[in-house]
């Protein structure tokens, strides 16, 4: 039996046709979600910077999980690279040491 590599879902707007109405629906909350994510990692990056040194641990787990699930969303949306956001967004190497990037 053989199986076939994931295939990202991106790559189903790469036709030579114009998408259809449902693959606009699909991408428009795509690009939604992708924001909602994005904006969770600016919410837990803004307390994990204002967090006192004691109260900093369970700041930074919540920033890892929130980096980690955008970072998720954007391979989900064909974006393979995340050097650009982690400027964009000034991720900590606190942060990406917890995800094993650092």
């Amino acid at each position: 039996m053989s199986f076939r590599p994931p295939q990202s879902i991106a790559a189903r707007f790469d036709r030579g046709s114009p998408p259809n109405a449902l693959d606009m629906e699909i991408m428009a909350e795509m690009a939604a979600a992708l924001g909602r994510a994005g904006e969770k990692v600016e919410q837990t990056l803004e307390k994990l910077h204002a967090a006192p040194e004691p109260e900093r641990l369970p700041e930074l787990k919540a920033a890892a999980r929130a980096v980690h699930a955008y970072f998720i969303q954007r391979e989900l949306c064909g974006l393979r690279n995340h050097d650009d956001a982690i400027r964009h967004y000034g991720i900590p190497r606190a942060v990406l040491a917890r995800l094993g990037a650092a």
